[in-house]
């Protein structure tokens, strides 16, 4: 079984049809790319995905289970965490702080256990202080980790997006453009970040502009054109699928 299944997913905006009767799956344990032109409604995959947007029809089923009314806490209380095309950090805190945000969902002292300040509640954010370190020393921050988040570089903020999505604990990570303003070096090193994190049992789904990431680390790809699945299958065979030159350089290509 996937472990996560999109059936006949349709969204709406009015007149606007933005995904259309998609259907798809993502293994688990495997990386899995959604790449289309901009417009083609891979944001809005992801938002109905983590429940950020309600289906306007169909389903998105983790591991067997639909997830059709769930909030999105209760999302990534299932296993589902995310980063943003447009980088979400607080700004004002720092590294660790930001990790530790993304840790809270795992956390489970009660309102006494925090003002009284008991074992279990000492002990339990200990842990969680050394997992967002974890995290942190996964994505290269770890030296970094007291620094404002609005300090450091792009490429760290966006790092730093994967570490607290990281803490969540989940099964599928959804990461959007994470490579988007990275130089080259920076993407080399990004692409081996995210084999490693699927190497560790986090299965990835992907939506990605840059084709050298998304061909040298995708085990499957699937590509959108107005909101419709146009192609899927390896790397190699989406690549020179007639169907997706078309729709990225034009009806003339």
């Amino acid at each position: 079984m996937a472990l996560l299944q999109l059936s006949h997913l349709t969204k709406t905006f009015g007149g606007l049809v933005a995904v259309n009767d998609l259907d798809l799956e993502v293994e688990a344990g495997s990386i899995t790319s959604l790449i289309g032109p901009n417009g083609a409604g891979k944001t809005t995959v992801f938002n109905m995905i983590t429940a950020f947007y309600a289906p306007t029809s169909g389903d998105v089923i983790l591991e067997g289970v639909p997830t059709s009314g769930l909030k999105p806490h209760s999302v990534t209380a299932r296993g589902i965490a995310r980063t943003f095309q447009n980088i979400r950090l607080f700004g004002n805190m720092s590294a660790l702080d930001n990790v530790l945000v993304g840790r809270h969902c795992r956390m489970r002292a009660t309102y006494w256990g925090s003002v009284f300040r008991t074992r279990s509640e000492r002990r339990e954010e200990k842990a969680s202080v050394e997992a967002a370190r974890h995290h942190l020393d996964t994505l290269g921050l770890l030296k970094r980790q007291y620094e404002l988040a609005r300090n450091l570089p792009y490429g760290l903020q966006r790092r730093l997006e994967i570490a607290r999505a990281l803490a969540s604990e989940p099964k599928l990570l959804l990461l959007d453009e994470p490579a988007a303003g990275t130089n080259p070096q920076e993407k080399v090193e990004l692409s081996q970040v995210i084999r490693e994190i699927r190497d560790r049992g986090t299965t990835i789904f992907l939506i990605e502009h840059d084709m050298k990431v998304v061909m040298g680390i995708s085990d499957h790809v699937a590509v959108l054109d107005y909101g419709t699945k146009i192609s899927e299958g390896l790397p190699a065979d989406v690549r020179q699928d007639a169907a997706v030159i078309k729709a990225y350089l034009g009806a003339d290509a």
